[in-house]
């Protein structure tokens, strides 16, 4: 369960964060999660719920933001959504894409005080 590590790896971002800012709390952590990152969003709740007792963290939301698959075709250079993993243009039906979206985990938010 690589989550627990993603989830030990996040806390220790935020208390970076918080004490760059010198903040005392963190109340919500809002993260965006690509569907082809390979994180189950579940799982890496459960983990951080685990994680971050006794931190600055420990009454923090955690606000997982789904992203789906963002592509641009090669073929007729426009930009679409896959909510599905076919990988096929859905204005042309080409299979030369580019992913611009949906592969990574990022922090986008933390709310502190």
């Amino acid at each position: 369960m690589h989550e627990l590590s993603i989830a030990q790896n996040l806390l220790t971002l935020c208390e970076q964060n918080a004490e760059k800012n010198g903040a005392k709390k963190v109340n919500e952590i809002i993260i965006k999660i690509g569907r082809l990152s390979g994180v189950e969003p579940h799982y890496l709740q459960s983990a951080f719920d685990v994680c971050k007792a006794g931190s600055i963290c420990d009454s923090a939301k955690l606000t997982i933001n789904l992203q789906n698959i963002i592509i641009k075709c090669n073929s007729c250079n426009k930009e679409n959504e896959l909510d599905k993993n076919e990988f096929l243009c859905p204005n042309c039906g080409s299979n030369e894409l580019d992913v611009i979206d949906g592969e990574d985990m990022m922090l986008m938010q933390l709310k502190m005080e």
